[in-house]
């Protein structure tokens, strides 16, 4: 990344979803400069003036609207734009929508930038991020979306409420499409390094079935909630894509579960989803492998070829 600011981020797409995450980050600390380019001009302005009010509370930074050439030596760029999710709409009913705004973003982006990482975090995410890889020509390592980040954030959250106890302490996934094929990785879930049924019992929950399931539900119809409630969802996102940049720019090497394109993992092959791997300055640095029982695995092959068959549609 030697063409590259290391302290600078470029956010494209000002609706809730960038300008929450560009507040988040301006938050952090992480940048020194951040560029918020959208088509409403004057969109951007407000969002950069606005955010750049609170930089005596926080730490030095330049935030601005700009063009696609001030991106271009933009060390993470943040691709938010596209059509929202309506009320009672899938993800997946977005696609051909927003697969055509990547079509405008994703050639100009790479006109200008050619050793930053993309981040996708416009949904569908697993389509989009497959869609940007393909438009882009970057090194795939460099190309991701957001992924289940969130999803493995909500999940939890909700076993912390559950259990009593510091989500921080949870470890645990949710792999597969960011949508409704998702699947929480039970098999692999621990408290702290305690399998997750035996620290349920230690805090008096027995019924692991029920409560896995409704979970596991309640993880995978939040943003249906949500959107039904305040009609958008993006302080979560944001947070969200504020902890892929820190992995990135401090070279954490943290696991993360991010939308990539697959080659193998669990026979899976050819389509972007959501898997745990190490990230850091480089982007993904290497697979991690999850123990998975044959049931998950089972579930995971068919949210794959959800998005296949999608795919198939949007790229024969």
């Amino acid at each position: 990344m030697s063409d590259v600011n290391t302290r600078k981020a470029a956010i494209i797409g000002c609706g809730f979803v960038g300008s929450a995450s560009a507040f988040a980050l301006m938050e952090s600390g992480l940048f020194s400069e951040i560029v918020l380019i959208d088509t409403d001009k004057n969109k951007a302005q407000g969002e950069a003036l606005d955010i750049s009010h609170g930089l005596p509370f926080a730490k030095p930074a330049q935030i601005y609207a700009g063009d696609y050439k001030d991106i271009s030596d933009a060390a993470v760029i943040i691709v938010t734009a596209g059509a929202g999710q309506k009320q009672g709409e899938t993800r997946l009913e977005l696609v051909k929508r927003n697969v055509e705004v990547f079509k405008s973003i994703i050639p100009e982006i790479a006109k200008v930038n050619s050793e930053g990482i993309l981040l996708v975090v416009a949904n569908p995410v697993d389509i989009l991020t497959y869609t940007a890889a393909k438009l882009s020509g970057f090194p795939e390592n460099r190309v991701f979306g957001s992924g289940t980040v969130l999803d493995s954030a909500r999940l939890k959250y909700l076993l912390g409420e559950h259990l009593g106890v510091d989500s921080r302490s949870v470890h645990a996934f949710i792999i597969g499409e960011h949508g409704d094929s998702e699947i929480a990785a039970w098999s692999s879930a621990n408290v702290s390094g305690i399998e997750l049924n035996n620290f349920c019992e230690m805090r008096g929950h027995f019924n692991h079935e029920k409560a896995m399931k409704e979970i596991a539900d309640n993880v995978k119809n939040s943003a249906y909630e949500i959107i039904d409630k305040k009609k958008a969802t993006y302080y979560g996102i944001a947070m969200s894509v504020k902890r892929i940049c820190e992995a990135i720019v401090r070279d954490e090497k943290s696991i993360l579960p991010i939308s990539s394109i697959q080659h193998g993992n669990y026979g899976i092959h050819g389509i972007a989803l959501s898997m745990p791997v190490i990230v850091g300055k480089s982007g993904i640095e290497a697979n991690v492998p999850i123990e998975l029982n044959k049931s998950e695995q089972a579930s995971l092959k068919k949210s794959a070829e959800t998005l296949k068959q999608v795919i198939g549609e949007m790229f024969s």
